[in-house]
């Protein structure tokens, strides 16, 4: 049984994988591909598992479920190849799937070998060996889980700021070359973005989109050398968001520092983004 509901998670967590790279990861950088090769893996090794739930292939089911957890750990906490994950209802599914699929293969990974009870030949050198090393592997895959529920719950009750921004009453823009293009920055620096779906009145980002894609509020006041017209629109609570020649105008929490402009033509949450380039 616990072959068969491993297989099942592993299944479960490639369609979630599966969903968000056709709704968008595919065109992240390096993440896309990534991603894809997550899915595939997920579905062969789910079906390897339900067909043939040996020990080999259960050991690796639940290598891949705490390595995938684990890079979504590390692209929460620091970010991943440029990209920056942000806390989301499908990661917090998938990462617990993760963790609960990790304890079932590592379960049957580490599960009594009915031979070992018959002896034979030098089994009574070799039993021994085996029953410390099952004993061993069961206590490091317990502390194992343990460190990632634990680590995966810190993270999603942990207060996180994604954005950049100011939010003072007055954000001032500035213009800078990104990989040779001048494009609009806020303040600290950061490439800002628009959103193809937006339109001159109404912003389309909010709740998990406006996490990956703060919005930049308060007032616009642009800086030396930027020209164009800004102007504001409200959004749905009320506070105003700034936008470039009716574009509204977000930051990307993919953006690791200052001069990147990693959301650049990256089609996710329900549009294309691209960065806001200077008018001449």
């Amino acid at each position: 049984m616990g072959g068969i509901a491993g297989g099942a998670l592993l299944v479960a967590t490639g369609a979630i994988h599966l969903d968000l790279y056709l709704t968008g990861y595919r065109t992240i950088p390096t993440i896309g591909w990534l991603f894809l090769v997550q899915v595939i893996s997920a579905f062969s090794l789910g079906i390897a598992i339900v067909v043939t739930p040996n020990r080999l292939v259960a050991a690796a089911g639940s290598g891949f479920f705490l390595s995938t957890l684990g890079g979504y750990l590390v692209s929460l906490r620091v970010g991943l190849f440029g990209f920056r994950e942000v806390r989301t209802s499908a990661g917090l599914v998938a990462g617990t799937i993760e963790v609960v699929g990790f304890c079932a293969l590592a379960a049957v990974a580490l599960r009594p070998d009915p031979r070992m009870s018959s002896p034979g030949i030098g089994g009574r050198v070799s039993r021994p060996r085996r029953d410390v090393a099952i004993l061993a592997g069961r206590w490091i895959a317990g502390a194992l889980t343990v460190q990632a529920a634990v680590s995966l719950g810190l993270l999603f009750s942990s207060t996180h700021v994604a954005s950049t921004n100011s939010n003072g009453p007055v954000v001032t823009i500035h213009a800078a070359k990104v990989h040779g293009v001048k494009v609009l920055t806020n303040a600290r620096g950061y490439t800002l973005y628009w959103f193809a779906p937006d339109t001159t009145t109404t912003s389309h980002c909010y709740a998990t989109c406006a996490a990956y894609w703060p919005p930049v509020l308060g007032t616009p006041s642009p800086g030396p050398g930027v020209t164009g017209s800004f102007s504001t629109l409200s959004r749905n609570n009320g506070t105003l968001q700034a936008t470039y020649n009716g574009h509204p105008l977000y930051t990307y929490v993919g953006d690791g520092a200052p001069g990147q402009a990693t959301g650049n033509h990256v089609n996710l949450n329900g549009g294309w983004w691209y960065e806001m380039k200077v008018s001449n």
